[in-house]
């Protein structure tokens, strides 16, 4: 027999309108300010120079590789594979870091989806190249609001006890407790086909939960949504296993229902992309299983296999769930956290957090079981609707953990996912019945530390990756722009050493000498036995005219780093000045024995 029709949904109210529109249209605001560039964009110069764009300049050209020439003395290189040997041509100016090159040119390993459905339309639209962190602003603001859409639907279908103080606040979870600003604030690449898997599996989400909620159009429904998991795979490619929820409409459906059909819309879209995908990377790796990974020009060696295991599993998930957060006195308040070594290695500058340390909320998701037994609408239907749920966490999470790399951003692959679960718990219990003040007042407090903790590391997030591309501009000779953004990274964290130390070295090779000696002063006040910083200082009072304070510091600098062939040298210019020549000689003797380059006449 066919499964009774659910009780029909409560009239939409114009209140709950009025509030979720207003925490959704926060919620993207936040997305596009946290949106900033990463180092590859910001030192090529601009959009053009992005990598989705020039690939897209590379369709529009007639080929499928990037229009981007390959250095003649990479293309000489015996093993252009060996990270030691390919090392100069992945920073500037080739910035060919994780591209993939193969005979004699460059090709994109990272998923087509996101130059065919945005960077290539938006050329064409506006004649203009698109900057990759407006990218994943758009879609990560795409998949938060399919999110929002699916857990409405569930709470006005299931769980319309619960009100919508509950709605809203799952809502909220969905937008800001999921780690999406810190994953926005450097947008590379990598972010720009997670964000676009993350919004098309959403999507496909929705459409799943339209199929089991419309049975007169779920052929339909579960089609559009097997086209949206076909594109989020070509972004994404472990994003098929999550797929497996468009077989649900098919087991939820009665005996009444075209389970035939359900399955062939479920297979032929999805399968149609595989095979468009399979062609593609045909073309251009004559394997239509091969992305291109083995041939990354990259820092780790990517032609070697053994990338996934069970070895990994027990450090990732204690990576993932538990590593301890570091906290401060001042503001930011929460700092990233170099975790310990282990089988796997953390990618990157910006290693993974503790989501229950930092994201409190998701411990939540324990309590989505009762939604699977308690709760209105059909119970086939309703727990066909927990399992697609279940799936968008479950499927990207035992992949993250079986993967020997971890990073932030592996981790925005499966949060949303587990937000959702979470929300969907507190629904449960709030629909359950009476719920006690005591627990309402538990879960809102894990939602409100969970928001204020997520957007405080946003902004430590935003000082790390000022620091790195200033560090960078400053090295390239561009001063202006690397004391803007060192600035912008101190304004941000004012106690990060780091930021200021950098900014200090920036504003001494500016030529702004006294403004870097304050930025010394402070780094040091920060941290008294920055070995780094005492040699910096040192140098600027070498230059102030003032040899015996820069002495007092060099000498302090070596009692602590006594391997750095270049402070030796520079005490030993300093001792000079001093009249100190035999002093001088042993220092310009040590720094030779360390640093055989510093053998140059010393000054008469």
């Amino acid at each position: 027999m066919p499964l009774a029709p659910p009780s029909p949904a409560p009239p939409r109210p114009r209140r709950e309108r009025l509030v979720l529109g207003a925490i959704c249209a926060a919620v993207i605001a936040i997305y596009f300010a946290s949106a900033h560039s990463g180092q590859w964009e910001v030192l090529g110069g601009g959009a053009a120079s992005s990598y989705y764009n020039e690939q897209v300049a590379g369709f529009r050209q007639g080929h499928l590789s990037l229009a981007k020439p390959v250095p003649p003395e990479l293309a000489r290189l015996p093993d252009p594979y060996d990270p030691a040997a390919n090392r100069p041509f992945r920073g500037f100016p080739t910035l060919a870091e994780d591209l993939s090159y193969h005979q004699g040119k460059f090709y994109l390993y990272f998923g087509v989806t996101p130059a065919l459905l945005l960077f290539w339309p938006w050329v064409l639209l506006t004649g203009h190249y698109l900057l990759h962190r407006w990218a994943v602003a758009l879609f990560c603001s795409a998949g938060f609001l399919a999110m929002a859409w699916v857990l409405r639907a569930a709470a006005r279908r299931y769980f319309a006890a619960a009100g919508l103080g509950p709605l809203a606040a799952g809502v909220a979870a969905l937008g800001l407790a999921t780690g999406m600003p810190i994953l926005l604030e450097r947008s590379e690449v990598y972010e720009v086909a997670i964000s676009c898997a993350y919004a098309l599996g959403a999507l496909g989400l929705a459409g799943v939960v339209q199929a089991l909620h419309r049975p007169g159009r779920a052929i339909a429904w579960t089609a559009a949504a097997s086209l949206a998991f076909g594109l989020a795979v070509a972004a994404r490619p472990p994003v098929l296993f999550a797929s497996a929820m468009l077989f649900l409409p098919a087991l939820a459906a009665g005996r009444d229902a075209n389970r035939a059909g359900l399955v062939a819309a479920a297979v032929l879209p999805i399968g149609l992309c595989g095979l468009g995908l399979m062609a593609y990377n045909q073309l251009r790796f004559q394997n239509p299983f091969d992305f291109g990974q083995a041939y990354q020009i990259s820092g780790i060696r990517q032609d070697v296999g053994g990338h996934f295991g069970l070895r990994f599993v027990g450090y990732n998930l204690r990576l993932y769930f538990l590593e301890p957060m570091r906290w401060q006195a001042g503001f930011p308040w929460v700092l990233h956290r170099i975790p310990p070594k282990g089988p796997g290695a953390p990618e990157g500058p910006f290693p993974p957090f503790g989501i229950l340390p930092l994201l409190p909320f998701v411990a939540l998701a324990l309590a989505a079981p009762f939604a699977w037994l308690r709760g209105g609408g059909a119970r086939r239907e309703r727990q066909a609707f927990l399992a697609a749920a279940g799936l968008t966490f479950l499927a990207p999470f035992v992949l993250a953990c079986l993967f020997f790399g971890s990073t932030t951003r592996y981790e925005e692959e499966f949060l949303p996912g587990l937000v959702l679960l979470a929300a969907l718990g507190v629904l449960a219990l709030e629909s359950a019945g009476r719920v006690r003040p005591w627990l309402r007042a538990a879960w809102a407090a894990l939602l409100a530390f969970s928001v204020a903790a997520g957007l405080l590391l946003s902004v430590d997030r935003y000082s790390l990756e000022h620091t790195y591309v200033g560090a960078a501009l400053n090295d390239l000779g561009r001063r202006a722009e690397a004391v803007a953004a060192l600035r912008s990274a101190v304004r941000a964290d004012p106690s990060s050493a780091d930021a200021r130390s950098d900014l200090g070295v920036a504003l001494a090779q500016a030529g702004r000498l006294p403004e870097a000696m304050d930025q010394f002063a402070a780094v040091l006040r920060l941290d008294p036995l920055r070995a780094d910083t005492l040699a910096n200082l040192g140098n600027g009072y070498v230059q102030l005219g003032q040899a015996g304070k820069g002495i007092e510091e060099y000498r302090l600098s070596l009692a602590l780093r006594p391997d750095v062939a270049r402070t030796h040298y520079n005490l030993g210019l300093a001792l000079l000045q001093q009249g100190h020549r035999g002093e001088a000689l042993e220092q310009y003797r040590e720094a030779i024995r360390l640093d055989p380059s510093l053998a140059v006449p010393l000054p008469r």
